[in-house]
C-alpha cells in the first residue's frame, strides 16, 4: 500500500473522531472504531496491505532516542510499552508520527503529554493497532485466523531489524536526558 494513501485512512479515522482523536485514555476513545469503520469499506486484500504497512510504519520508529522519551513520558517503558507506544504515536496522525522520530523531544509540544507531566489523565499509546485492523477484516467476512495467516503470507520475506537504531543512553541518568530531552526533561524531571 502507498505510504500516502495509508496515512490517508488514519487521516480519515482521526477526522470521523473528531476533537477527541489524541486521547487514548479513556474506555470510550473514539479512534480504534472510527479507523475499524474506515477500513471495513475496504478490499479484504486492502486490509492485510494497511496491517503490513503498519507494521512497517511502527518499524521505521523503533529508535532509541524515541524509546528513551516514552521511558520519561511514561516513567518506564519495557519492549511491550514500546510497541504501544509507537501504536499510539502512529494514530496521532503522519505529522506528529513523523516530527517525533525526527525530534522525539518534539513530543513536550503535544496536550496530552504536557498533561501526563502534571500527573492529569492521558496516555499517547495504544495497546495495538492489529485490533482496529483485524476487526476491519472480519466485518467483510474474514475470520482472526485467516486474517492472521494473510498478513504473515503478505510479510514474508520483509527484513526486520531487531536492535532499535539511533544513539541511546541511560533515561535514568537526569543529566544525559536532560542534554538529549531537554524539553521532555523540563515537564518531567525535578
Amino acid at each position: 500500500m502507498d505510504i500516502n494513501e495509508w496515512w490517508g485512512l488514519v487521516e480519515r479515522a482521526r477526522e470521523a473522531a473528531g476533537d477527541r482523536a489524541d486521547d487514548r485514555d479513556p474506555p470510550d476513545d473514539p479512534l480504534p472504531d472510527a479507523l475499524t469503520d474506515v477500513l471495513a469499506a475496504l478490499e479484504p486484500a486492502r486490509i492485510v496491505d494497511f496491517a503490513v504497512t503498519a507494521d512497517e510504519v511502527t518499524a521505521s520508529a523503533c529508535r532509541w532516542p524515541l524509546w528513551n522519551a516514552a521511558y520519561v513520558i511514561e516513567g518506564g517503558c519495557g519492549d511491550d510499552g514500546f510497541m504501544d507506544f509507537r501504536d499510539g504515536l502512529v494514530l496521532l496522525g503522519r505529522e506528529v508520527f513523523t516530527r517525533a522520530v525526527a525530534d522525539p523531544d518534539s513530543l513536550a509540544a503535544l496536550p496530552v503529554v504536557v498533561r501526563m507531566s502534571r500527573g492529569e489523565s492521558g496516555w499517547i499509546g495504544y495497546e495495538t493497532l492489529e485490533g482496529p485492523v483485524r476487526r476491519a477484516y472480519e466485518r467483510t467476512g474474514g475470520t482472526a485466523d485467516a486474517f492472521r495467516t494473510a498478513v504473515e503470507a503478505a510479510d514474508r520475506g520483509r527484513i526486520r531489524t531487531g536492535e532499535p537504531g539511533g544513539a541511546t543512553w541511560d533515561p535514568e541518568d537526569d543529566g544525559l536526558t536532560r542534554r538529549h530531552l531537554p524539553r521532555l526533561a523540563a515537564l518531567f524531571l525535578e
